[in-house]
């Protein structure tokens, strides 16, 4: 197919100053497993184009399924009379966008691809750890899961560029709830975080084999834990919670669409403001956060965005100062500042958008040992399970499934229904310590929503834990 696109790419070619195709085809397959009794499996296939094009300043765009010559000519009929009709009333001068002639081609690279284990072997696999789950009456529901997917994107562009992308990820699940009385608890392998590119091999990698008696534990454990007091004191959180943290708080707030108001209507706007670029204190010294699309593991890598700027890695905070926003091609174009390659689509019939992608916490210099023995009065959280966030990004609230006391250098007492709050600037300026590699994990998020209409895209943080200061900490489910 993707020899047959790019033939019919050069024939339907319409007479404008730079035209794009970027064709996608995805292939999903999800296999769940409940209460040990195997569901129904799902496979999906999804393929399509989006044609592109810029005439004088102006710019349109239309997708289709039609993959034939006669559709794909449809397609970039309606884009070039989009982009004859927003001449002159653009936001951003299209003109101006820079052009791409990029060859290029790029893999995920896979060890143990998704096909080298029969359905029958995956499904006996999750079987098996689904089983392990089950160790108490207490436990009253339980799975397991994969959920795997792969994809090819190609794009063409007028001025012959020709980049071609191969992802694979995997998504593996594990949960289980107990219940006694009026009371659940559920605990997970960190929740959707443990998703990244590449294939079978992830299954080892996070200990997937070894983790189930420790989910069933710890869910029953939490049934006859203490509520989680309140109060302001130290809050270490792991790896499994940063994301949700480096995701709400810095990831939504630095893309350069919404501060320019670009998302108001659905998902709010920021705190953050144009003038801040390069000058403002985000955090404490120690806070150094890295947009890089280039680690192969990572859920949302790849060599170039959906726009054909080629990915690099950059500081978007260094030293706790603000060094620039995610703002891709035409959103730097648009305001003179700085950004990263990160204008990215949730498949072929959305255009590419200010997207997170691979936003990361730079690792530190303390063990994890060394930040418990740091704290009097704190407390330590694992696994994000709820959040909620003001319209400008900025206050939040977020909640986690797990935590334990820590009290004069120790770890304590496991407590349940943990919770925190915060406003973002105060929050990453009490950041006191940043975990070593040793504590540095690489996680992402499958379903970050975005856009109107939505769009759901893969997005990845890779963190060490992280030591906070005077952080106001509450119990409840």
């Amino acid at each position: 197919m993707i020899d047959q696109i790019e033939s019919r790419f050069r024939e339907i070619l319409p007479q404008a100053d730079y035209v794009t195709l970027r064709y996608v085809q995805d292939r999903t397959e999800t296999i769940p497993v409940r209460q040990n009794v195997v569901e129904p499996v799902t496979r999906g296939e999804d393929a399509g184009a989006m044609i592109t094009v810029i005439d004088g300043d102006g710019m349109g765009y239309a997708a289709t399924s039609d993959l034939t010559t006669s559709g794909l000519r449809r397609a970039a009929e309606q884009a070039l009379a989009w982009a004859r009709t927003t001449a002159g009333r653009c936001v951003a001068d299209f003109s101006q966008v820079p052009r791409t002639s990029a060859q290029a081609d790029y893999q995920t690279p896979v060890t143990k691809p998704w096909d080298s284990l029969s359905l029958k072997d995956k499904v006996d696999l999750l079987r098996r750890e689904c089983e392990r789950l089950k160790t108490d009456d207490l436990i009253v529901d339980w799975m397991t899961a994969l959920m795997y997917e792969e994809a090819d994107a190609l794009l063409l562009t007028s001025e012959g560029g020709r980049i071609h992308q191969r992802f694979a990820c995997l998504l593996p699940l594990m949960r289980a709830t107990a219940n006694k009385g009026t009371d659940t608890q559920t605990r997970t392998l960190a929740g959707y975080a443990f998703t990244r590119q590449g294939g079978l091999e992830i299954l080892d990698d996070i200990g997937y084999a070894e983790a189930a008696p420790r989910i069933a534990a710890e869910a029953l454990e939490l049934l006859a834990a203490p509520d989680c007091p309140s109060g302001t004191m130290s809050l270490l959180a792991a790896p499994d919670q940063m994301v949700l943290q480096i995701h709400e708080s810095i990831g939504h707030p630095l893309e350069l669409d919404r501060i320019l108001g670009d998302e108001r209507n659905y998902a709010g706007t920021s705190f953050v403001t144009l003038d801040m670029l390069g000058t403002y204190r985000y955090g404490s010294d120690l806070l150094n956060v890295t947009f890089d699309p280039t680690r192969p593991e990572q859920l949302a890598s790849y060599a170039y965005d959906d726009d054909g700027t080629p990915a690099q890695r950059e500081y978007i905070i260094k030293d706790g100062i603000l060094q620039r926003a995610l703002g891709g091609i035409a959103s730097q174009t648009r305001t003179g500042k700085p950004g990263v390659a990160n204008a990215r689509a949730s498949g072929w019939n959305r255009p590419p958008i200010d997207r997170m992608a691979n936003l990361n916490l730079e690792p530190g210099d303390a063990t994890f040992d060394e930040m418990v023995a740091a704290v009097e009065h704190g407390i330590y959280m694992e696994t994000n399970r709820s959040w909620s966030i003001d319209d400008s990004r900025n206050k939040f609230q977020f909640g986690c499934e797990r935590a334990r006391l820590i009290e004069n250098g120790q770890l304590t007492t496991v407590v349940k229904n943990p919770n925190y709050r915060g406003i973002s600037a105060t929050f990453w300026r009490n950041l006191e310590r940043v975990g070593n590699e040793d504590t540095f994990v690489v996680m992402g998020t499958p379903n970050c929503g975005k856009g109107e209409p939505n769009q759901l895209i893969k997005v990845a943080h890779a963190s060490p834990a992280a030591l906070f200061a005077d952080v106001d900490v509450f119990g409840g489910a």
